[in-house]
């Protein structure tokens, strides 16, 4: 029996390989097609069929970050030459970059990334830190009605998000929350809170008990104990619960897209409704979502050690 065991192992050892490979090359099959998209000229972005090797170039991120209009008749030699190098690409795409007292109109885009890293980056600090205190206080102590306000705060996510947006719009309207930062953090600290309550409750109970006991023998009291004893233990947990807390308000849409307009407009919703001129710029719009990818991307890699042994066995094994 160990024989035959051994030998369907080797046998199905590569072929294992050989799925994760193809499930893999088909999970990043549309980033790596963004990504080229994003470095393709205008005239083969669109080409049928798609055009696989080209000459890589920069036009879009160009045109991702100034405002340009069509070019009602082609500049003169001189000024073509006069020109940098980066506004000849405008010229030959047939627009023009937008200039005020001689200086570049740049585009909104900088402003709506930052406005989705302030947003997503201050409400994933509050929904997991008030999410790891709630867990804590779940996981440690007796409340009445324990289960029931576990799925109370579980059933805010239970429905899609949009089918609040309209109740959600008229509140925000009543109080002067549209269009604002505070309205968006808020909202996405409250979608975020219940999983990160659920999440942060498994990781808190795997923590033994045991630990705080003795610290609280040694005169510690319950906050310190929490905070030397019990938070560094829940690294992990938190660092999980942040990635996907941080991912889920990074890409939200259709929030962004009814609360908001000007100020407060995060990249989601800029980025498919207001690059190009003319026509539809694909080439800018990969670009534009192609940097958006980023952050989150970075942010997934610096915490990737923490977030698969969260993922796969919790805080700590007792």
């Amino acid at each position: 029996m160990a024989a035959v065991s051994s030998r369907a192992e080797r046998v199905w050892h590569p072929i294992a390989i050989v799925l994760i490979i193809i499930a893999t090359l088909i999970s990043l099959a549309p980033i790596l097609w963004i990504a080229s998209t994003a470095f393709k000229p205008r005239a083969v972005a669109t080409s049928v069929p798609p055009t696989v090797i080209f000459q890589p170039e920069t036009t879009a991120f160009v045109k991702l970050f100034t405002k340009r209009v069509q070019l009602k008749e082609q500049p003169t030699k001189e000024v073509y030459d006069a020109a940098p190098w980066w506004e000849q690409r405008i010229y030959d795409g047939g627009e023009r970059v937008l200039r005020v007292r001689g200086n570049v109109q740049l585009s909104q885009y900088p402003n709506r990334f930052i406005n989705s890293l302030i947003v997503a980056t201050i409400s994933t600090v509050l929904a997991v830190g008030m999410g790891t205190f709630t867990a804590y206080g779940f996981s440690r102590f007796r409340i009445g009605g324990q289960d029931d306000l576990l799925f109370f705060i579980l059933s805010t996510r239970m429905l899609p998000p949009i089918v609040v947006a309209i109740p959600m719009f008229l509140m925000y309207r009543t109080f002067g929350l549209t269009d604002t930062h505070i309205g968006l953090i808020i909202l996405y600290t409250a979608f975020n809170l219940s999983f990160a309550v659920w999440l942060m409750k498994g990781f808190m109970d795997e923590i033994p008990k045991e630990y705080e006991e003795a610290a609280l023998v040694d005169g510690y009291t319950r906050m310190q104990a929490f905070f030397k004893i019990v938070l560094p233990q829940a690294t992990t947990g938190i660092a999980a619960t942040a990635v996907f807390s941080f991912i889920t308000a990074w890409n939200e849409y259709a929030f962004a897209l009814i609360l908001t307009n000007r100020r407060a407009q995060t990249a989601p919703p800029f980025i498919p409704s207001q690059i190009g001129s003319g026509i539809v710029d694909w080439t800018a719009i990969a670009a534009g979502t192609f940097l958006f990818l980023l952050p989150v991307a970075i942010f997934t890699f610096l915490l990737r050690n923490h977030l698969l042994r969260g993922v796969t066995f919790g805080a700590i094994r007792k």
